[in-house]
């Protein structure tokens, strides 16, 4: 079995609150680190932020709103005129936007350059009071628009709207600041100060960062293009196609905080375009990015081929999604398997990078959870995201649609997977994908090892005395190590498992589902196909942006060659 998934692997990648349990880890809380994390709002009926959120939606959906191109102080426009639209509505334009040629790619780059010299002079202390503000500005008077913002351009229901791009982006520009500030009072060792002094401080890159944004979350945005130009970077920033609204009001946002001209630079434009154009200019000092596996993997090959033109070693930090998996053991509590299973692999439809995407269900227990699983799923509204009662809405855009779909219709026309609930789709007003659970015969089957990113749920049910062999396929069926959960309550066993599938996650969950990752309490990124595992949101993240320096001032002045031994021969 384990030989034909790792034959099925080499051929799908040509195509695309921890117990101990006997260790010890120390439990640390947010209010360790001195900041507390963004208070995510509830939005309950009558309450001041429904009301603020409701007209800021009103005011978002009644226009198309004009994006340009920002480089340097400059606003620009090109003749490649692109729409943002509705993914529920996709006949409704949220917002015009401009792909950036080439040219103007390399002016960009140009100006980056040239801003970072002067930014990279500007205090630390001085740069943390611009992001607080920020975070001030985001947590009260954009807050809404940010949220309406999300909803409307990436058909996020209202608490995923809030927790992405009110809560976490929040979170990043102050936690950062936190960080940052944390790691600079560190000091080397200076063991006669009256002699010697050394001390240690945080360059920017000599050059630009590239910051290459997806659709799926507003504040990933945020903190790939910020947190970069927070350790005295310049950078340049290519939000997604479907999030450029609500990118676009982060960038104002931090224009209003006082991050001054160049530091930042808005550039919508084609992949291709941006890619070739950033990777051919022997300025590039790293690439920030999240998205595919395939254009990661292009971005590299592209800095590996000009490597001995540039200036610096870029340096790359990518996220590339997952397969992500909830693993069942006999053990395990029915209804948290269920409740958390329905949540992880459908809020939003689907398209969080940690979802779940196929899970391992013993014999013994699959009747039960297959009734739940369908029970619950039978309850979900799938609808409009502003209205409140929706649980989810539509998949992003038609390249998704498309994809996705084509899943579906494979499990409709294969002997090995069986569609148990769900199953249908419908693009005539929106995207819209029925959830859908996939009962698989075959734990190699490209639906469950492939990553869907979309409501599609993969289930392999395993006999009890098999447990072990599904231990080890869950690791060496797929490229993704992104995040993944078991769930059971036998102690003995949690914590060999905890071991034996140490390297199939780099977010890992104990009874508890494979998504909902928070910025200081669990940084998140993932090894192998999943990405370089830099860990957003965690206190190292920011000093990968930064460009450190070790200095040595001497006091006493050196007189003499010699050392004391020679003289005594």
């Amino acid at each position: 079995m384990l030989s034909l998934c790792k034959q099925q692997l080499t051929s799908n990648l040509q195509r695309s609150g921890l117990r101990c349990l006997g260790s010890v880890i120390p439990e640390m809380k947010i209010q360790d680190f001195g900041v507390k994390n963004e208070p995510v709002l509830e939005y309950l009926k009558g309450s001041k932020e429904r009301k603020e959120l409701e007209a800021a939606l009103q005011e978002v959906a009644s226009k198309t709103e004009e994006v340009p191109i920002v480089i340097g102080d400059k606003e620009l426009t090109s003749n490649d005129v692109r729409y943002q639209v509705m993914p529920h509505n996709h006949k409704k334009k949220i917002a015009k936007f401009y792909y950036a040629n080439k040219d103007q790619v390399n002016q960009a780059i140009q100006t980056a350059c040239e801003a970072q010299k002067k930014w990279d002079r500007v205090p630390i202390p001085e740069r943390l009071r611009i992001w607080e503000k920020a975070a001030s500005l985001m947590a009260g008077p954009w807050r809404a628009r940010l949220n309406a913002a999300t909803m409307l351009g990436q058909a996020k229901t209202t608490i995923q709207a809030e927790i992405d791009s009110a809560a976490e982006l929040i979170d990043f520009f102050r936690l950062n600041c936190y960080f940052l500030k944390e790691a600079t009072k560190y000091q080397p060792i200076s063991e006669n100060p009256k002699v010697t002094k050394n001390s240690m401080r945080y360059r920017g890159f000599d050059g630009f960062v590239a910051a290459i944004a997806p659709f799926n979350f507003t504040a990933i945005g945020g903190n790939l293009a910020y947190t970069p130009a927070l350790m005295g970077n310049a950078v340049l920033w290519k939000p997604s196609d479907t999030a450029v609204l609500s990118n676009w009001y982060i960038f104002e946002i931090c224009r209003e905080a006082g991050v001054p001209p160049g530091v930042v630079n808005f550039i919508p434009a084609d992949g291709p375009v941006f890619g070739d154009n950033i990777t051919a200019s022997p300025h590039l000092a790293g690439i920030n990015f999240t998205g595919s596996v395939p254009t990661f993997q292009r971005l590299w090959k592209q800095v590996g081929q000009n490597i001995d033109r540039y200036v610096n070693f870029p340096r790359l930090i990518g996220e590339c999604g997952g397969k992500n998996y909830h693993f069942v053991h006999p053990t395990a509590d029915v209804t948290s398997v269920v409740t958390g299973s329905i949540r992880s692999a459908f809020e939003f439809c689907g398209q969080k990078c940690s979802a779940l995407s196929r899970m391992y269900v013993p014999e013994s227990l699959w009747p039960k959870v297959k009734e739940g699983l369908i029970e619950e799923a039978d309850k979900l509204k799938i609808g409009d995201p502003t209205e409140y009662d929706s649980f989810t809405s539509a998949v992003i855009d038609d390249k998704a649609f498309k994809r996705i779909s084509g899943y579906i219709d494979h499990a409709k026309n294969s002997s090995n997977l069986s569609i148990i609930r769900g199953g249908k789709y419908d693009d005539s007003v929106g995207y819209f994908i029925q959830p859908t659970i996939v009962q698989s015969t075959d734990p190699c089957d490209k639906i469950m090892v492939e990553e869907i990113f979309g409501p599609v749920l993969a289930v392999y049910v395993y006999k009890d005395k098999d447990v072990e062999d599904v231990l080890k396929l869950i690791g060496e069926s797929t490229a993704f190590a992104l995040t993944g959960a078991i769930f059971a309550q036998d102690e003995a066993f949690l914590k060999r498992a905890v071991e034996d599938l140490k390297m199939t996650a780099g977010n890992f969950y104990v009874n508890d589902k494979s998504t909902g990752s928070v910025v200081g309490q669990q940084p998140f990124g993932g090894a192998r196909m999943s990405g370089t595992n830099d860990k957003a949101g965690g206190p190292h993240y920011c000093l990968r942006w930064g460009n450190p320096q070790a200095i040595k001032e001497t006091f006493v002045p050196l007189k003499d060659i010699n050392y004391p031994y020679m003289s005594q021969v």
